[in-house]
């Protein structure tokens, strides 16, 4: 059981130093599409960049490319292998990768005159599972993770690996790439309770960040590039500051008791998705460590999730064998833009933008307190939604 208290104990506060901020308002959000055509749990799933098209995996060992539009299947891809954990489109969008329990990562080229299979092309192997990839900013490169708790850059023309990344001692569950402008570097989560921030030129690990209590299941960048949230069994979302090298803020209740298996921010970073065991989706206020809303649809755990390259649209993936794509109806501004900057703790916080470096202090021990909701929790539900008034909404672990 995750213990609440640790994640108050900061010198600083996000919520403290984002007081002079405006809430949010109510967020009228929505499952716009329903994509159904797995016949097993769907594992991964990612959003090409022409913001229309999504790859999905499942423990059919089928990956089936979507428009998210029409709800079409444009690709039904068998695979050599069941639970395909790993998915990902390549920036071009003219190929897509994965891998599972085959420990291996395999690309498909996408095309409409051939068979996709007929041209796969393996280029890297693991000695255990691949339970994440992604192409870091061209066709050329994959970056992998495995249960070997190590990572792995791999040349696609040669299927030469460019650079192992050693330094987990539990399996890889996720990695993520730092916004492009802030250079050559990933985050990678693990069931060792650590996130990593590595360089890839050199293979060295630059950042370590520990506090959570149970397995991490998955990790995202900031959209500044600045910080990173966790995602863990130990039921909280939690916020590293990579300048404060720490922990600046937790998302958690007393009454959430189930896994976080995903997470994405809003492209402005003001909203965190998160994907719940107990079926949820939760929609946190970043700046005001606040749950603005809890979305019930899925009839299975909440496995994925990623915001659209746009930030108008979430996608997410379930074990109930569907995917659902959430849209915002009237494209709140907080879906997109926000002119509020974060800057954590390191620095003085004003909602104009302006930042102003100042002594960071000893971190102290604070008592802890109840965060309450922000009230606006019962707009925009799906079909089954109930009020986020804090209650159990399952009676067990699914």
């Amino acid at each position: 059981m995750h213990s609440p208290h640790r994640c108050y104990a900061y010198s600083s506060s996000v919520p403290s130093v984002a007081s002079k901020l405006e809430n949010l308002q109510p967020l009228n959000v929505k499952a716009r599409r329903i994509l159904k055509g797995h016949n097993g749990k769907v594992l991964c799933l990612d959003w090409s960049a022409d913001k229309r098209h999504i790859v999905s995996s499942s423990q059919d060992g089928k990956m089936i490319i979507w428009d998210a539009f029409t709800t079409n299947k444009e690709h039904a891809i068998t695979m050599p292998t069941t639970w395909v954990m790993a998915c990902a489109y390549s920036p071009s969008g003219n190929q897509v990768a994965c891998g599972g329990l085959d420990n291996k990562v395999t690309l498909y080229p996408l095309s409409l005159e051939e068979d996709a299979s007929s041209k796969k092309k393996t280029v890297g192997v693991h000695s255990s599972y691949m339970s994440c990839c992604l192409f870091p900013n061209s066709d050329q490169q994959i970056l992998t993770g495995s249960g070997d708790s190590t990572c792995a850059l791999w040349d696609v023309e040669s299927g030469q690996l460019l650079q192992g990344f050693h330094g987990h001692s539990g399996d890889v569950m996720a990695i993520d790439l730092a916004p492009f402008e802030t250079g050559n570097t990933f985050a990678s989560a693990s069931c060792d309770k650590t996130a990593l921030i590595w360089d890839m030129r050199t293979g060295h690990r630059v950042h370590s960040f520990e506090g959570h209590e149970a397995d991490i299941n998955s990790v995202k960048y900031y959209p500044s590039g600045d910080a990173i949230i966790t995602g863990g069994d130990d039921a909280a979302i939690r916020l590293f500051d990579l300048r404060a090298d720490r922990e600046v803020a937790c998302y958690t209740k007393e009454s959430i008791i189930f896994g976080v298996n995903a997470v994405d921010f809003s492209v402005s970073g003001r909203l965190i998705f998160a994907g719940y065991n107990d079926y949820s989706v939760g929609i946190w206020d970043t700046l005001k460590v606040q749950r603005l809303a809890t979305l019930y649809g899925h009839e299975n755990r909440v496995s994925c999730l990623k915001t659209s390259p746009d930030g108008t649209g979430v996608c997410t993936g379930s074990w109930d064998y569907t995917l659902k794509v959430i849209f915002s109806k009237t494209h709140d501004s907080c879906m997109e833009h926000t002119d509020a900057v974060l800057y954590l703790t390191g620095g003085a916080f004003d909602p104009g933008g302006n930042v102003t470096r100042k002594e960071s202090s000893p971190t102290r021990p604070a008592e802890a307190e109840e965060e309450r909701d922000s009230g606006n929790s019962q707009a925009g539900f799906l079909p089954n939604e109930k009020p986020d008034d804090g209650s159990r909404t399952s009676t067990g672990d699914p």
